[in-house]
């Protein structure tokens, strides 16, 4: 019986130390898995750890690139602000030039006109003035600001003479009303001859006769007319600027007048240039 009981007992001892066995095994694999599959994720943490750290730095890298291009950025828009200041002083500057000048262009234009509009009333003037005196007598006409009155020889003078006939005194009486009427006018006598020489006791030359027949006109203007001598202003031309040709005879009776130039003065016209010129530069 007691043998009996003890086998039993064995038997209970041995079927139970086989089940702890079995757990234990179990246990262990499971725990052996479970150290595997975090090694694992170790492993890959560590290697997304590896990468992170890697582009950590690189952004490092690049915002110190960045940076230093920033800085780089800002030191040349700081330079180019400063350039900019300048060009725009610069530009300042000379839009103010322009505006000087645009008001010097202005002034000196209507100066113009109004020197036009003299000549215009000036021409005007001389040909109701002589509108007695035939064309072969005298010419007037316009040209480059001036009113130009050519009067022929025939209508003053007589050949090879530098003394005044009536009739040419009478067309000086007529141009010295308007002389006298227009007082901020200048005056140039113009003496001119065709080109055959002479030479006698008063005249050694065209020049000589050129000349003196000029200041006779200028004497019969102040003398006689009253015009002030401060307007005229006489010269002989003598035979060196002919109007038509000196091989004819009708050529050479065109060529023997007595110019009468009359322009209104530009002092005011230049004193305005000189002073804008010491202050921009006129072109």
């Amino acid at each position: 019986m007691k043998k009996i009981a003890l086998f039993a007992l064995l038997t209970l001892l041995l079927c139970t130390s086989c089940v702890t066995k079995k757990k234990f095994m179990m246990t262990e694999a499971a725990r052996m898995a479970s150290i595997d599959s975090l090694q694992s994720l170790l492993t890959d943490c560590r290697n997304t750890g590896d990468q992170m750290s890697a582009q950590i730095k690189k952004l490092l890298r690049d915002t110190t690139q960045m940076g230093n291009s920033i800085r780089q950025y800002q030191s040349m828009l700081s330079t180019n602000m400063t350039e900019q200041e300048k060009l725009n002083a610069l530009l300042s500057q000379k839009k103010n030039e322009l505006s000087e000048r645009e008001r010097t262009i202005n002034e000196l234009q209507d100066m113009i006109n109004a020197q036009n509009e003299k000549v215009k009333q000036l021409l005007s003037s001389v040909k109701d003035a002589l509108l007695g005196f035939s064309t072969e007598e005298l010419t007037v006409r316009e040209k480059d600001g001036k009113v130009y009155v050519a009067m022929s020889d025939k209508l003053l003078f007589q050949s090879g003479s530098a003394r005044l006939d009536k009739r040419g005194e009478e067309a000086l009486g007529k141009l010295a009303e308007v002389l006298n009427k227009q007082t901020d006018i200048d005056v140039f006598i113009e003496g001119h001859t065709d080109n055959k020489p002479i030479n006698t006791v008063q005249f050694k030359d065209n020049w000589d006769l050129s000349v003196i027949r000029a200041t006779s006109v200028v004497r019969i203007l102040i003398k006689n007319y009253g015009v002030n001598p401060l307007q005229i202003q006489p010269s002989g031309r003598g035979e060196y600027m002919p109007v038509d040709d000196n091989e004819t005879a009708e050529g050479r009776s065109k060529n023997r007048r007595t110019e009468i130039i009359m322009a209104p003065k530009l002092d005011k016209l230049f004193q305005i240039t000189d002073f804008r010129r010491g202050k921009i530069n006129i072109i």
